[in-house]
């Protein structure tokens, strides 16, 4: 292989062509699902959505083929259904649970519910965010980086780089951004090990967001408080409710989330999921 072949078939390279091709898909499907202002909170938000990633779907396939010169693995569809619907029970689950240990400790009170709310915008958020933040941080930047520094490496390196990602959010701290690698990156990490699949890290994805967002109408990374099923109110300390941040800054996050990614994490060793650094093959 010439030299020119081999800097084309280099892993950095395919990471960074594959980022920013698939952060303009990103890109572009907020535009097409919001654009349009009589289209939000309606299902054809949600049907647009759902189609912009199929077509994303479609080019990542069409990527590893053409470009890295592999089988698709992350998008393989046999039992897709089965693993997001498990993983969105999940991160349903993981959240709730949050939200009780919370209220258990003065943090959290529910006063009423709402109603429907912006259900439909929650249900396309949840997706967007779900796919391609998965797709981003495990399927193109997880995978590229286990090939040379292995598994923990490839952990490390995105649980950081996702965490880094939230800073610039409204209300973050760096506090947050701690919260955000160990939870979600060591949960979502673990998820793809598991599998070798990304429709487990999206489901828990989708799942952790939608149900943040629209059962108890918490901000979701920041954002401002979406109008959801519950009204909710939350009292006391930072490190308790995650602040302007959300639930998702807080120490009992931490704790919940960081767990069950251990837990992920320790049944993808069992199975045999880890991957050496280059150096040690």
């Amino acid at each position: 292989m010439t030299a020119i072949g081999k800097i084309l078939r280099h892993p950095a390279l395919h990471a960074a062509a594959a980022f920013v091709l698939f952060t303009a898909a990103y890109v572009l499907t907020g535009i097409a699902a919001t654009g349009y202002k009589p289209l939000r909170n309606s299902p054809l938000q949600v049907l647009i959505t759902l189609v912009c990633v199929g077509l994303t779907v479609v080019l990542y396939k069409w990527f590893q083929r053409r470009v890295e010169r592999r089988k698709d693995e992350e998008f393989a569809l046999p039992g897709a259904a089965r693993e997001t619907g498990a993983g969105f029970a999940g991160g349903l689950l993981l959240f709730s649970a949050m939200v009780g240990v919370t209220a258990l400790l003065g943090g959290l009170e529910v006063d009423g519910v709402r109603g429907v709310g912006r259900l439909w915008t929650m249900i396309a958020m949840g997706i967007a965010t779900g796919f391609f933040e998965e797709l981003l941080f495990r399927g193109i930047l997880f995978r590229q980086v286990e090939r040379v520094g292995g598994s923990w490496g490839a952990l490390a390196v995105t649980s950081a780089f996702f965490g880094l990602a939230h800073i610039m959010n409204p209300g973050a701290t760096w506090f947050a951004a701690v919260a955000i690698a160990f939870e979600a990156g060591i949960l979502l990490g673990g998820a793809y090990m598991l599998t070798r699949r990304l429709w487990l890290a999206i489901g828990l994805h989708a799942g952790w967001n939608f149900t943040q967002g629209w059962i108890f109408s918490v901000p979701v990374s920041g954002g401002k408080a979406p109008e959801g099923l519950l009204l909710v109110q939350r009292h006391g300390p930072d490190w308790l409710t995650g602040g302007a941040f959300g639930l998702e800054a807080s120490a009992v996050a931490m704790v919940v989330a960081t767990s069950a990614g251990c837990v992920l994490l320790w049944l993808a060793h069992r199975r045999g999921r880890f991957v050496k650094p280059m150096w040690a093959r």
